[in-house]
């Protein structure tokens, strides 16, 4: 093959490829605690979860509602989609195919950090 080619066959990969694709997980590791700090039982996503703890919440674009039956606490504790900042970067230096990817595999999504469910 010609350096021609392989040049170019390697520029088409670079410029298809996303940075939040390949820089970022399919989950994103979320701190569930309590506002009074005892243990409960959460469901995200149809997955049972005791918290306080760390929740893997999976990257699909969706904003994802932290739900209990715990009397006392907030029945549904809303966890609100944001932009993965990679996502930027690769605006900024990869143009319209990288975020494009990014875009159509959902890695472009990420959630806050911590979440509080709300307990009396």
């Amino acid at each position: 093959m010609s350096l021609k080619k392989v040049v170019a066959v390697m520029g088409a990969a670079t410029l298809m490829t996303g940075c939040a694709s390949i820089l970022t997980e399919d989950t994103k590791a979320v701190n569930v605690s309590t506002s009074n700090g005892k243990e409960i039982q959460v469901t995200v996503d149809g997955t049972e979860h005791t918290v306080p703890g760390i929740v893997q919440f999976k990257k699909d674009g969706t904003d994802k509602i932290v739900s209990t039956s715990t009397e006392g606490c907030a029945k549904q504790t809303a966890a609100n989609k944001k932009i993965e900042g990679a996502f930027w970067v690769n605006i900024l230096s990869g143009g319209l195919f990288g975020s494009t990817t990014d875009s159509a595999t959902d890695k472009m999504w990420t959630y806050d950090d911590n979440i509080i469910v709300s307990c009396q």
